[in-house]
């Protein structure tokens, strides 16, 4: 057997279903389905019976001990000769594994240039809700991420493989013994220890999938806080792979609040500019409210010229303008949520000198 498709899932019956189904359309049909249910409450066993004679389909349930276990549970009951970690939150159009397999196809006849490990990049399906559109979107824009997340143009960052949409040989993943025990970023740990390893890795522009993410901007938020913490954790491990791209986020967040602040004191003088003509005090009240106001207006600028930028590219990219202005939010969200996790961890980790588990116990697994 070539592939085996490892899916870790807590909780998604509904996204599995979808999963399965496009499972079922891919032109390729040399693989086996690995789904690993990671202590779910909700469990998607009955999904999988559905799917039980048409895709060849293994159900395991363990107890909870996060994704990278969960993968890692899937692996050692593979028997493909690669191995494909997806989200269960994904759905693959049917040309998937045959980009996948032309591609690794073509390289063996390369073979200086083979292929050890691959990612492919994630888009939004026209059927998904707007907030997923715009979410969607604050996670690939050149205006949030730097397009950096398996996109095919100029990237700032060097691409390395996702869960949401990875692959690696099976002896590769058995040697270097698959995910640590990390919590947040442990793909991203992956793919760096595949690489300091000596193996190549590569996008396949090809080989992209749907990508559903979150379904409401608290769930996002907490994802990508949760990608914050993980950068401080992930330098910790792999010192020197913090980038610049990496402290944009950080410095979006503080400049964001720096003008709320700066809103706050404007809005203040102008309002004791107010009180002190309401109550004859007239000496310095047109000074309090002129400079109140322009205070304003300078924290303002910045936030409307960026929400402007987002509105006007996304609402062309989406086709719609209800998913441009959906995607202010989520652009805000994308880039503060990550901001404040990765302060958090900066926090905690290089502050406090916490290790990485007693820093985020409470949230370690779940």
């Amino acid at each position: 057997m070539k592939y085996s498709i490892i899916v870790p899932v807590f909780n998604r019956p509904d996204e599995v279903d979808e999963l399965l189904e496009s499972l079922c359309h891919q032109e390729v049909k040399d693989f086996e389905v690995i789904i690993v249910e990671d202590g779910s409450k909700k469990p998607c066993k009955d999904v999988c019976d559905k799917y039980a004679g048409i895709l060849d389909l293994h159900y395991y349930f363990k107890e909870n001990s996060g994704p990278g276990q969960s993968r890692n549970y899937g692996a050692e009951r593979a028997q493909g000769d690669w191995l494909i970690v997806l989200d269960s939150d994904v759905v693959l159009p049917t040309g998937y594994l045959k980009a996948v397999d032309t591609e690794l196809t073509s390289s063996i006849s390369h073979q200086p240039s083979a292929i050890d490990a691959f990612g492919g990049p994630d888009a939004s399906h026209p059927s998904f809700t707007p907030v997923q559109k715009a979410i969607s979107y604050s996670m690939t824009s050149f205006f949030t991420t730097g397009g950096i997340r398996g996109g095919k143009g100029k990237k700032l960052d060097k691409f390395f493989p996702r869960s949401y949409n990875m692959g690696i040989r099976r002896e590769v993943y058995q040697e270097l013994g698959g995910f640590t025990k990390m919590r947040f970023g442990e793909d991203i740990d992956f793919s760096y220890r595949i690489v300091e390893a000596g193996y190549k890795t590569a996008l396949i522009p090809e080989a992209w999938v749907w990508h559903k993410r979150r379904t409401d901007f608290r769930k996002f938020f907490r994802q990508v806080y949760n990608s914050g913490i993980a950068r401080i954790n992930l330098e910790k491990r792999h010192p020197g792979t913090l980038k610049l791209v990496h402290l944009l986020p950080t410095v979006f967040t503080f400049g964001v609040i720096g003008c709320l602040l700066l809103f706050a004191l404007g809005a203040g003088l102008y309002i004791e500019g107010e009180w002190l003509d309401a109550n004859g005090l007239r000496p310095d009240d047109n000074m309090h409210q002129g400079v109140g106001f322009m205070f304003c207006v300078l924290a303002m600028l910045p936030l409307l010229f960026y929400s402007t930028v987002i509105l006007i590219d996304s609402s062309i990219r989406n086709r719609s303008l209800w998913v441009g202005l959906l995607s202010i939010p989520a652009a805000f969200t994308q880039l503060m949520g990550y901001g404040l996790g990765f302060i958090e961890s900066w926090w905690k980790r290089c502050i406090l000198k916490k290790d990485e588990f007693t820093a985020f116990e409470k949230n370690f697994y779940k």
